[in-house]
């Protein structure tokens, strides 16, 4: 296994940024373009932001990643909080337990190009998406 090239703490809403910009320097590293580090930025808010409204705290993992010569950035959000019972319905656009507009999880997902969640009611939740470098980058 590949060591974590950046871990963020998500314990309140500063860690959020703490995250993106952690995301940022990594993307560069890899030679992401403008567009795909927003998505990246992007992304890494939506799954902080669920870490700290849901669960209270948690961490972002992220690394430089590479698979049959191409190169990424891989992220791996998790938290102990209370789960989510039904994640089918998660990943449904419009679907919110927290008053928001229901982007978070189907948005990350159209955002990253693999995408897992993992979660259990009273186990925590953990979501796991890699960003693939295409063509030339920058």
């Amino acid at each position: 296994m590949e060591a974590i090239d950046a871990k963020v703490r998500i314990a309140s809403e500063a860690d959020i940024v703490s995250a993106r910009q952690a995301s940022r320097e990594l993307a560069l590293e890899v030679g992401f373009g403008a567009t795909d580090m927003a998505l990246i930025a992007t992304a890494i808010s939506e799954l902080a932001r669920n870490i700290w409204q849901y669960a209270g705290s948690g961490c972002i993992e992220m690394r430089i990643v590479e698979d049959a010569g191409r190169r990424g950035i891989s992220i791996v959000a998790r938290d102990e909080g209370p789960g989510i019972a039904d994640t089918a319905q998660a990943m449904r656009d419009g679907y919110s337990t927290g008053g928001g507009l229901g982007l978070g999880l189907p948005g990350t997902k159209r955002m990253m190009d693999d995408f897992e969640l993992t979660s259990a009611p009273g186990k925590g939740t953990t979501v796991a998406v890699v960003k693939w470098l295409r063509g030339g980058g920058r």
